[in-house]
């Protein structure tokens, strides 16, 4: 594994301030330009294309190693998909949740055909280490396709309003699309939104859900993960 010197060697800014910079893009509805202000206010000049540069080569490096050190996801996926504009073309957006609302993978593809359904449903297997016990989706027949080749023995639930819980996690990514003013690229898109999930995973606290002493507890363990996966 290299050392924090060699990975942040020919950058003349801290490594914190770059972890700074980078955090703040992926948890708030920032854009580069706002980070760039956030920071002069603090007395530190860098411009907004240097926070861009940060944010490509480092946001993937630390989503790579939260992903690495999740404890895992639930037994039951709620998987989605939404259309996305990129240069004037239709893709789509595949998407799946767990029933604690963690993010457990989300995937750009041109298509939602059987073929599209079969790669993402493989995709989820590498990241789940396993079959869930149950998959939730709508009545898109592609899904069923995949259910039948790839997930047999998975329970499959394809009632009304069942997969709510899938089609509101679409919600913040449309957020930060509006933001950013449209993806701009597939593999721009990709990159964010891998980052932005493990990001969105690691601070999923459910706050409504816990008493403030709790969250608070919960908080500096998510700030604790988050320095040590910026720290390499």
């Amino acid at each position: 594994m290299k050392s924090s010197k060699s990975i942040y060697k020919r950058y003349r800014f801290p490594p914190e301030i770059i972890q700074y910079a980078v955090w703040l893009y992926h948890r708030f509805n920032l854009s580069h330009r706002d980070i760039e202000d956030l920071l002069a206010e603090r007395g530190i000049t860098v411009s907004y294309e240097s926070i861009r540069l940060w944010c490509n080569k480092f946001g993937s490096k630390y989503a790579q190693r939260l992903r690495r050190k999740h404890q895992g996801y639930g037994d039951t996926f709620f998987i989605d998909e939404v259309f996305v504009k990129i240069q004037g073309k239709q893709h789509y957006l595949w998407r799946a949740v767990d029933q604690d609302g963690e993010v457990v993978d989300v995937f750009l593809q041109k298509r939602r055909d059987g073929k599209a359904a079969k790669r993402f449903f493989r995709r989820l297997l590498r990241r789940h280490n396993g079959e869930p016990r149950k998959i939730v989706t709508d009545k898109l027949r592609s899904y069923g396709v995949a259910h039948r080749e790839i997930l047999p023995e998975a329970i499959h639930d394809t009632s009304q309003y069942a997969n709510n819980r899938a089609e509101l996690s679409h919600e913040p990514t449309r957020v930060r699309e509006r933001g950013m003013r449209k993806f701009k690229s597939m593999d721009q898109a990709q990159r964010f939104l891998d980052v932005h999930a493990a990001v969105y995973n690691l601070f999923n606290l459910c706050r409504h859900l816990v008493s403030a002493k709790t969250y608070k507890l919960f908080r500096l363990r998510a700030f604790a993960s988050w320095e040590k996966a910026a720290a390499i």
